[in-house]
């Protein structure tokens, strides 16, 4: 029996656009864009490489093996590191969450010592709680008074001015002096306190965040064993008009010092202007991009170094950490983006993460009580303030190969061979 004519039409046009699509991908296999494609650079994020199952990064990972990293050893195989905590008194009950988090997922296997630090005397009961939260050894500092004042060169009356108008624009903590303080501090006076100088890592941990998965190696052996600078969990958009300044003033110190910028930077992630043009505008032709630093494992080095020294010595006499709201987070990124490797730069994809309202959620068996790929527990809306599509655009997903499973791999292999 014979198919009546629309349905013989519809047939022949289904066929046609068939063969069109085969021809098209033959004539260019490269075109063929393959979420967290292993090395290669990713245009925009289709899909959230958190959704990919998860392993860990390359060996050589150093493990717990015997009494290696026993706390009362003696001769342990730890490095010269600590997990730092910026807290006061009144935030005992949120850090001890913290603590007990990564206590239970990480440290109760390797034992790190706890740095605590806050620019009041700890109180007996924080030291007695903390003590009893951790068998690692735990040190207790207080910030210098020159290191948290604000400097001699900030004018008061600008500085009261310029938060209301910060305000107006609903920047965040605009009237908070402490803030302003603590943003500086993290920026360029911490590594500086006199019981850290001789401290070269360091893992950032804040009072009142989850870590959700179990790891099983040595963060700092790794980022010493693979030359690591810098790991980030969290890739965010900042609020431009709380930096609106700080672009400009990066510009004028790379004008005299244009000799520190590393050969393999970061530039076009910070200088992006595609995906959120609004942020670039705003912000006098920086992305907003930063690594969110509230997590961070780092090396101290790096902070110590003669470039990142004079750039925060620039940015210290601009006075925009009082003028306006310039944050840890982005002056730390935009040095690292700017006079460091950019392969140096890790993303600790395997360790799950949240700071409210953010998260990283990796697709892994070691991980629980987080939901693989999610990224905040607020509005949709939220989702627009990751900037991981940016650095993966330019600096590629170095976990790509790691995770890369049937499909994936076999979608590799063929494009390769054609």
């Amino acid at each position: 029996m014979a198919m009546p004519k629309p349905i013989r039409l519809l047939a022949a046009a289904t066929m046609t656009l068939f063969l069109f699509l085969v021809i098209q991908i033959m004539r260019s296999p490269s075109n063929v864009k393959v979420p967290g494609l292993a090395g290669s650079k990713m245009e925009d994020m289709t899909r959230d490489p958190n959704l990919d199952e998860t392993g860990e990064p390359p060996e050589p990972l150093r493990r717990v093996v015997g009494h290696n990293y026993d706390a009362d050893n003696p001769n342990s195989d730890r490095i010269n590191a600590t997990l730092l905590s910026l807290v006061r008194n009144k935030e005992l009950g949120q850090l001890v969450q913290s603590m007990q988090d990564l206590e239970r997922t990480w440290n109760h296997k390797f034992n790190y010592p706890w740095t605590f630090i806050n620019d009041e005397p700890f109180s007996e009961e924080f030291m007695r709680v903390t003590k009893a939260n951790t068998a690692a050894a735990c040190n207790y500092l207080l910030i210098p008074k020159e290191h948290w004042a604000i400097p001699s060169w900030i004018n008061q009356d600008l500085m009261q001015e310029s938060a209301n108008i910060l305000e107006e624009q609903d920047v965040q903590y605009a009237h908070m002096q402490s803030y302003h303080q603590m943003c500086r501090w993290n920026s360029g006076l911490f590594y500086k306190h006199p019981e850290l100088l001789d401290t070269q890592y360091y893992w950032r941990v804040e009072p009142k965040v989850h870590f959700f998965c179990d790891v099983d190696y040595d963060v700092f052996r790794y980022m010493q064993d693979h030359n690591k600078t810098y790991g980030f969990t969290v890739n965010l958009y900042d609020s431009p008009q709380s930096i609106a300044t700080l672009w400009p003033e990066t510009i004028k110190f790379l004008a005299a010092n244009n000799h520190l910028l590393a050969e393999n930077n970061a530039m076009k992630w910070l200088t992006d202007k595609d995906r959120r043009p609004d942020h670039n505008h705003k912000a006098n032709g920086y992305s907003t991009c930063h690594f969110w630093s509230n997590f961070e494992i780092a090396d101290m080095n790096f902070w110590r170094s003669p470039a990142y020294e004079a750039y925060f010595e620039h940015l210290d006499r601009a006075g925009g950490f009082f003028y306006e709201r310039w944050g840890d987070a982005p002056v730390h990124s935009i040095a690292l983006g700017l006079f460091e490797d950019k392969s140096k730069i890790h993303w600790f994809k395997d360790i799950g993460y949240q700071h409210i309202p953010f998260f990283n959620c990796p697709n892994s068996a070691k991980c629980k009580g987080c939901i693989k790929g999610r990224f905040s527990d607020g509005e949709s809306w939220l989702n627009k303030e990751d900037c991981r599509p940016n650095w993966f655009k330019y600096v590629g997903n170095e976990w790509a190969e790691t995770d890369s499973v049937g499909g994936l791999a076999g979608a590799v292999a063929a494009d390769s061979a054609t």
